[in-house]
C-alpha cells in the first residue's frame, strides 16, 4: 500500500504561530525569576522586545493553517459541527471508520483551544496575578493585574483555589491527551504520535476522506 506523506508545517513557520504566546511566557518567567520592581525597568522590557523580535525574524510570512487552529474555533461553519458531533461518535466506538485529517480533527481542536489557549491562559493570568499580591499593592505588577481581584470578589483565596483546580484540570487534560494520542495512532488512518515530532502527515490508506 502506497503511503502518502503531507508536509504540515516548518518548524521556521510554526514559530510565528507560537511567537506571541511565547513571548507572554517569557514575561512570566522574567516576572517570577526576581522580585519585580515599583517601575519596569527598561532592560526588562528591551529584553522582551528583542526576544518577541527574535521570533518574528526567524519566521516566514503566510498563513499557518494548522497551526493556529488552536486559536480559534469556526464555530458558524456547519460542516465543523458535523465533524465535531461524527469525532464525537467515533471516540465513543459508535462508527466503524474515523475520517482523515492533515490538521487537528474538531474535537482535538475544541479540547486543545479550551484547555490550552485558554486554559493555560487563564492559569498563567491568575498566577500571576497571585505572585503580585505577593510582591504586595505598590509594585508593577499588581498595577497590572490588579483588576483580577474584584472580579472574584476580592477574595485571592477563592482565585487562588480556582488555579489550583485549573491545575489538576490541565494534568487530567494531559493524561487523556496521551491515551488518545496513542489510541488513535493505532487506531486512526492516519499517524499521530510520530506527526508530533516531524510536522510530516502519514496516511494508511489511499481512499479519500
Amino acid at each position: 500500500m502506497q503511503t502518502k506523506s503531507i508536509r504540515l508545517v516548518s518548524y521556521r513557520r510554526l514559530a510565528r504561530a507560537v511567537s506571541a504566546p511565547f513571548a507572554l511566557l517569557l514575561a512570566v518567567l522574567a516576572a517570577i525569576a526576581a522580585p519585580a520592581p515599583a517601575v519596569a525597568d527598561d532592560g526588562t522590557a528591551k529584553q522582551l522586545i528583542e526576544a518577541y523580535g527574535c521570533l518574528q525574524c526567524h519566521s516566514v510570512d503566510g498563513t499557518i493553517h494548522h497551526a493556529k487552529q488552536l486559536f480559534y474555533l469556526p464555530i458558524f461553519n456547519k460542516h465543523w459541527w458535523s465533524e465535531l458531533f461524527f469525532e464525537i461518535r467515533w471516540y465513543l466506538f459508535l462508527e466503524s471508520e474515523p475520517k482523515k485529517y492533515v490538521g487537528h480533527n474538531p474535537l482535538a481542536q475544541l479540547a486543545m483551544f479550551c484547555f490550552m489557549t485558554l486554559g493555560l491562559s487563564f492559569m498563567i493570568v491568575t498566577g500571576m496575578a497571585l505572585y503580585a499580591e505577593g510582591l504586595g499593592t505598590d509594585s508593577w505588577l499588581y498595577g497590572l493585574l490588579g483588576w483580577i481581584f474584584p472580579v472574584f470578589g476580592g477574595n485571592s483565596q477563592v482565585i487562588h483555589s480556582i488555579h489550583h483546580l485549573g491545575m489538576w484540570f490541565i494534568v487530567i487534560f494531559m493524561i487523556i491527551h496521551i491515551y488518545v494520542a496513542i489510541r488513535e495512532d493505532i487506531m486512526s488512518r492516519q499517524s499521530i504520535v510520530s506527526t508530533m515530532i516531524s510536522g510530516h502527515r502519514t496516511f494508511k490508506d489511499d481512499r479519500p476522506d
